[in-house]
């Protein structure tokens, strides 16, 4: 079968059916050490996008080199299925509202579509080559999970009845960050800071004495909610009213005016209205003064009863309409546009608010000292990312809330006797659905009654997601084998992340085994568009990693994601031009392994190799030495780009224009010609092997082809196999001085590349003179080479 000269991406699909059948990746446990991936199962309700087809085609090289060095990896593929998302997209597509549709049958809707969603997952996945340890849902090591599933969910229930009974979950009414678009609770770690063009409101607040002060807010709706104006005790301009109050405009209550530390003597006037709740700010201080709050805003982000007249309006309304009032009765002194940041919901993108809700916590706050330690235990790549972590860790003020009041994720796990209010926590080892099921108990153990009420809030989906760790290295099916392999080897995942997936599992870790989750980290930033702009559907400037492989096909795809730059620093741009530039490299190896199978044979070692070959052999062995060394600390990128500099510029371009003379010239012996063979062979041998992590398909094709093996079931190259010892790279860079000096002397003289030419082979390269001198078709020992 011949090797063609262009990729056709076709042929990726007949070898990504041949590795399914042959189940090439599946993990079966034996004596090779172990390393485990923890994927980040990707949520199913949108199509695998560009972020997701880059990072799981790095993961994938990761996962190929291992292999390849003799590990037993364990690769598994789980899909995210929990949570709101699906619940959004159910509403919205099938027009239902959750509200108006009885649970059991909106949760029903959510499954289907989310059975849906995931084929088309698993399928992206394929095309790309993403060599899981298997695609078939099941419940062994390795195999694909899904975190909806029963058996997922139990592991999570196990863990919240553990963790409960050891007193670290309690309810509580506390004022936590709240979403009306989504109507949960959000823990801090979901709350995104956005800056914005907003307006500050200057507005005069009447004493007591007659006179008036000016304080500037932006949230002039929860004018009702003041309590007090506070203003920096070191700002001597008012100080002279400690102990008088002030008359709120429009609802006319009292309030005093207090010396407090957070008010900014350069933000606004330098007097602050301390309200229930603008934000953070406004919550620490009712605290620290000991005021008692009013709230303005219900669950829906509309304004309550208490809020008066403004009462059924949303925020953004009443704002407006206490504006214009507050103009109205000549309190709006001025408006000016600043910048300023709004909490937002990391979900929605919508404003959050800050009011009060019954909740469950877990505990976290008290283990921050003990969080960091096992921190410092993990291995970042690169290792500046790490400080994301511990920054985080360090912010943490509040404990985390787990619970939501939604339908579509893990129930909570207790049952309330209706007569005494008892809590029942049942034991571990069954997946409860307390909302449609009785406890599994007939009598209350403090007061004997016979009735119960099921929990109706679920977990928040990191609860659930931050088992992953447990779940796929076997916390619950396989003690043994957790127990040997745990921490496991990796996790890879996005820098947005690492408040909540990565620091959730690091505390669920540390309370389940006192362990950290990981030794390594490898932690991403983001793939943008050509410009530096983030993708999106309003920008028009979305890139479909299944539109790229339609086009230029995966390996295209997949080249380009390791040329592109390092994603641990930056972000990395795309674009179709980027891929189709990247993808002549594949272009560039089809015809270097077409030349080699064409016009070489398989050769043994002989025993006198060329100094050329020599020369083109300490190269290949420093290239694996190299490539080896970055790719252990997971720069791929780096070592994919030295392989691909070495394959073309110098194998390609120079190396084997120096020995196609002996393959067609008489005048050079048979031994001459026998090392040109071995020494082509094995580097091409080498080289494929090296790629074979990053492209998989054309690495699978060639090898094949020409060696008669799958490449995936062989090592990874080593230096020893090189059969050279001596260092030949001081004459790498004359070699490639000589040859650039020939080709451009040729081309300054209107000469093609085959004709004769006169100039001196110099002396430091004479032990190559044979071949150079055959290559440039160098007829006297004319000119001098001058450096």
């Amino acid at each position: 079968m011949s090797i063609p000269t262009r990729w056709n991406p076709d042929i990726e699909k007949e070898i990504a059916r041949e590795w399914e059948e042959q189940k090439l990746y599946r993990f079966v446990k034996d004596n090779r050490p172990v390393y485990i991936i923890d994927t980040p199962p990707p949520y199913v309700n949108s199509p695998v996008h560009i972020g997701h087809a880059y990072t799981y085609v790095y993961m994938d090289s990761i996962a190929r080199y291992k292999r390849m060095n003799g590990y037993n990896v364990l690769f598994p593929l789980g899909l995210d299925r929990n949570g709101l998302p699906i619940e959004v997209q159910v509403e919205k597509e099938l027009k239902l509202s959750i509200r108006d549709t009885p649970r059991e049958i909106f949760i029903q809707k959510c499954r289907e579509k989310l059975d849906e969603y995931s084929k088309a997952s698993t399928s992206s996945f394929k095309l790309l080559g993403i060599s899981f340890s298997s695609y078939e849902k099941g419940y062994g090591l390795g195999d694909m999970y899904e975190t909806d599933d029963p058996d997922f969910r139990r592991l999570t229930q196990d863990i919240f009845i553990d963790l409960y009974n050891r007193g670290l979950v309690y309810e509580s009414e506390k004022v936590s960050n709240y979403c009306p678009e989504c109507r949960i609770s959000l823990s801090d770690a979901e709350v995104e800071y956005e800056e914005e063009i907003t307006s500050l409101y200057y507005i005069k607040f009447m004493l007591e004495d007659g006179s008036d002060i000016v304080v500037a807010t932006t949230r002039p709706e929860l004018l009702k909610a003041c309590k007090a104006i506070i203003y920096n005790p070191e700002d001597e301009r008012y100080r002279n009213l400690k102990g008088k109050k002030a008359k709120v405009p429009l609802f006319g209550h009292e309030i005093p005016i207090l010396p407090h530390p957070y008010a900014k003597q350069d933000f606004g006037t330098g007097l602050v209205m301390i309200c229930s709740y603008g934000d953070r700010g406004d919550i620490m201080v009712f605290k620290d003064l000991g005021l008692t709050p009013t709230f303005l805003i219900d669950e829906n982000g509309l304004m309550n009863e208490n809020a008066g007249k403004y009462s059924g309006l949303k925020v953004r309304e009443a704002r407006k309409k206490i504006v214009e009032d507050l103009r109205n009765a000549g309190y709006l002194v001025k408006e000016e546009k600043i910048k300023h940041e709004t909490p937002i919901c990391w979900r929605s993108k919508t404003p959050i608010e800050f009011i009060p809700r019954k909740e469950l916590y877990l505990k976290q706050v008290e283990f921050k000292d003990e969080l960091k330690k096992l921190a410092a235990q993990m291995k970042f790549y690169a290792p500046e990312s790490a400080e994301l972590l511990f920054r985080w860790i360090d912010s943490l003020t509040d404990d985390w809330v787990i619970s939501r009041r939604r339908y579509y994720g893990t129930e909570i796990p207790l049952w309330y006797c209706k007569n005494c209010g008892y809590v029942y926590v049942p034991p571990k080892g069954k997946y409860y659905v307390p909302w449609k099921e009785k406890p599994p108990i007939d009598k209350c153990p403090r007061c004997g009654g016979t009735e119960f009420v099921g929990e109706t809030r679920i977990f928040d989906t990191w609860f659930d997601s931050s088992n992953t760790p447990l779940y796929i290295a076997g916390y619950s099916h396989d003690k043994e084998f957790f127990s040997q392999n745990y921490p496991v080897s990796l996790r890879p995942q996005g820098k947005e992340i690492v408040r909540s997936w990565l620091y959730f599992t690091l505390l669920k870790s540390y309370l389940v085994t006192g362990k950290p989750p990981f030794k390594d980290v490898w932690i991403h930033m983001h793939v943008v568009d050509e410009k530096g702009y983030k993708m999106s559907k309003s920008l028009g400037n979305v890139i479909d990693p299944m539109d790229v492989i339609k086009k230029y096909g995966a390996e295209a795809f997949r080249t380009w994601v390791f040329l592109e730059g390092d994603i641990t620093k930056d972000d990395v741009k795309c674009s179709y031009s980027r891929i189709e530039s990247a993808s002549k490299f594949l272009t560039k190896l089809l015809n270097i392994s077409r030349f080699i199978k064409l016009n070489t044979k398989e050769t043994p070692m002989p025993e006198n190799i060329s100094f050329s070959d020599r020369w083109i052999l300490w190269e290949l062995r420093s290239l694996i030495k190299s490539v080896r060394s970055l790719n252990d600390s997971y720069y791929f990128n780096k070592s994919f780009t030295k392989i691909r500099d070495f394959t073309w510029f110098l194998f390609a371009d120079h190396y084997l224009e120096m020995v196609k003379p002996r393959i067609y010239n008489p005048e050079y012996s048979e031994e001459e010609k026998q090392s040109a063979y071995f020494t082509m062979r094995k580097v091409l041998d080498v080289l494929i092997r090296l790629m074979s992590p990053y492209i998989p398909f054309v690495t699978y094709y060639i090898y094949k082809n020409i060696y008669g093996r799958n490449v995936h079931l062989s090592s990874y190259p080593e230096e020893s196999e090189v059969p050279v010892k001596e260092d030949l790279s001081a004459y790498t860079e004359r070699i490639i001085e000589f040859n650039h000096y020939v080709w451009n002397t040729k081309k300054s003289m209107g000469l093609s590349l085959k004709d004769p030419i006169d100039v001196k082979v110099p002396e430091e390269l004479k032990l190559f003179e044979k071949d150079l001198v055959a290559m440039h078709n160098i007829k006297s020992s004319g000119k001098d080479l001058k450096a």
